[in-house]
């Protein structure tokens, strides 16, 4: 599901920091789609003329030192993966961004909604709703095998002002008029 969400996430990401001569995307290695992911990624950032580099954590230690490589290296934004892993460090990887000063978009608003700058991905409360249509029908007697499979059809974008101010960032009016919600 958020394997095809690269490329937008990338238009969005380059809107922001159009001077940015490097994006960096934080993948987890360990995750089975994190190649795919990594592939989507690429292929969008050669169709919008952007160096891509990917960085890899697997683990809590990896994540300082992915960290202190980005500023050194002087990478102009952040692109982090959906992973579970990264997701359950979703606040360290918010204070890491917040620490380094790195313009960074996420692939869930529980990132913007704990400080994160920016994020876009599927509306997770619409799949909740959607799974318990579907729930619901098993249980009228479909069989699950009948069923055919879902995709995420409801997508959010979500910019926090406050963290954009704290980084020192004047957030496009174009931006701010795409997003589904502006947190101030």
């Amino acid at each position: 599901m958020f394997t095809g969400l690269g490329a937008k996430n990338l238009e969005l990401l380059r809107e922001l920091v159009p001077n940015a001569a490097s994006i960096a995307t934080l993948i987890n290695p360990s995750n089975p789609n994190s190649g795919p992911q990594l592939k989507d990624l690429q292929a969008a950032a050669s169709t919008l003329g952007i160096n891509i580099e990917a960085v890899r954590a697997s683990s809590e230690q990896e994540l300082d030192g992915v960290f202190t490589s980005l500023t050194q290296r002087r990478i102009g934004a952040l692109l982090i993966t959906a992973d579970g892993f990264l997701i359950s460090r979703r606040d360290r990887l918010v204070a890491l961004a917040a620490t380094q000063r790195i313009p960074t978009m996420y692939p869930m608003r529980q990132y913007a909604d704990a400080g994160g700058l920016m994020s876009y991905g599927a509306n997770l409360p619409s799949g909740f709703h959607e799974c318990g249509i579907y729930v619901g029908k098993v249980l009228k007697g479909a069989k699950p095998a009948d069923l055919p499979v879902l995709q995420p059809s409801t997508y959010e974008f979500v910019i926090n002002l406050k963290t954009a101010k704290t980084l020192g960032l004047e957030i496009p009016a174009k931006l701010i008029a795409l997003a589904d919600e502006v947190i101030e």
